[in-house]
């Protein structure tokens, strides 16, 4: 029988975790990388989370695949019509395909094409209550010749911090983050932060035990990804890396046991693939991204020079396109807009509070270029320096050929909001 599959995703914490060598500690996490395989170069499409899932689940960029915006409620962006999800990819394939708490892909998760639906509401999609209704399914599922997909979906470690009882975490013995200033206001706000991490990590390790006891795993992959960077300032909602940067560790107990990490460029739309792959699924030429099975395999595998990111609409039009190499990155900005973006629940926010006025206070450049290998924290923009412009000249022609490419809307001009996001303007613009 084909193996089972699970795949656990966290919710806006990016690679804050101890398998990422961050300072916290996810011991959980860390077992699940010691007994799978790591990898530390994986990147979203997008820093928001409906672009980004909807990547994963369709191995497309978020203009391809339709959701440049989000599917909350009052925003309506939705996937393309004739889009195929995993779900609809394993339903194909004889598999039972069960959703167990958060998605962000669509307002109605039926449309996903889940054959089985637990868990709706914020309330019940929070990490405890989503573990127990997966635990209740594996109690009540029988091996019968029918394999399962699993995508459990925990809401943290999305903001507000604090809306249950969390373990408490001291501000004190927090690290602070390189990229924003150590204070006090932003050490409290990790420290709610830290404790839904905690939570998650906690929740992974409970499956992890009990697929263990009944004998599952054996014949299961585990996957546990993000979606995206932390909702703080310089991570959500940017092209920086804290904003992209996504974990992703893979478990099973044939070919990704071998506790190996890879430093390979990977982007969240090669999931898809390399999951059809693995399960000997066909990968359709629709998709965008590239099977990385072969080089978990050891066999012929060409790694990717760069990679591509984007943004169009998140609670306002943040237009952008980015593109990485290991060393580079160049980011073209297509609005006039303040220096750094901050979402909604971000610029609300305690850290937000601390950094808005400075943010704020200078203009969005047209153009950035970082150099990773000594600029980690891409403070040091140096896309007005003529000792870079062959560098930056190669990455925007590379850019701007991918988005001729991939017929991105955004070179015909400005992408309009959907009805539903032009009504939350207006109203917004109202006072309402």
């Amino acid at each position: 029988m084909k193996p089972n599959v699970v795949l656990i995703s966290g919710h806006d914490l990016g690679r804050l975790l101890s398998v990422y060598n961050r300072d916290i500690e996810t011991p959980e996490l860390d077992k699940l990388s010691e007994g799978g395989v790591t990898f530390e170069n994986n990147f979203a499409t997008a820093s928001q989370c409906s672009p980004s899932r909807a990547s994963i689940m369709t191995g497309k960029y978020p203009h391809n695949h339709g959701l440049m915006g989000l599917v909350h409620e009052g925003y309506g962006w939705k996937l393309n019509e004739d889009e195929k999800t995993i779900p609809n990819y394993l339903n194909e394939s004889g598999y039972e395909t069960h959703l167990f708490g958060l998605q962000h892909e669509s307002k109605n998760p039926s449309d996903l094409g889940y054959q089985y639906i637990h868990g709706e509401g914020i309330g019940s999609q929070r990490a405890k209550p989503t573990t127990k209704d997966f635990l209740n399914f594996l109690d009540s599922w029988e091996d019968n010749n029918s394999p399962f997909f699993a995508s459990i979906g925990f809401y943290e470690a999305h903001r507000p911090y604090g809306l249950e009882k969390y373990e408490d975490v001291k501000p004190s013995e927090i690290s602070p983050l390189p990229y924003l200033p150590d204070t006090k206001k932003i050490r409290d706000d990790l420290a709610g932060l830290y404790s839904m991490i905690h939570r998650v990590d906690e929740s992974v390790g409970i499956i992890m035990k009990k697929l263990s006891g009944t004998g599952i795993k054996e014949n299961t992959l585990v996957i546990f990804t993000t979606d995206h960077g932390i909702a703080m300032p310089r991570a959500k909602g940017t092209c920086y890396d804290p904003g992209v940067g996504t974990a992703l560790v893979m478990s099973d107990s044939e070919v990704f046991s071998t506790g190996n990490r890879y430093e390979e460029l990977i982007s969240n739309i090669d999931l898809l693939p390399t999951l059809l792959d693995y399960l000997e699924i066909e990968i359709p030429q629709r998709i965008d991204g590239k099977s990385f099975y072969p080089l978990v395999k050891g066999n012929n595998y060409q790694s990717r020079n760069h990679i591509f990111m984007e943004m169009t609409w998140h609670d306002k039009y943040n237009p952008l396109r980015a593109i990485r190499t290991e060393r580079y990155k160049y980011i073209k900005n297509f609005v006039d807009e303040p220096g750094i973006y901050l979402p909604a629940d971000i610029y609300d926010s305690p850290s937000g509070e601390e950094v808005k006025d400075k943010y704020y206070s200078f203009p969005r450049p047209d153009e950035e270029l970082y150099d990773l290998q000594s600029d980690p924290w891409e403070k040091n923009n140096l896309a007005e320096l003529s000792i870079q412009d062959d560098v930056k000249k190669e990455l925007k022609d590379k850019l701007i050929d991918w988005m001729e490419e991939t017929n991105d809307p955004l070179l015909n001009g400005p992408v309009p909001p959907t009805e539903e996001q032009k009504q939350t303007l207006k109203n917004d613009q109202l006072g309402n």
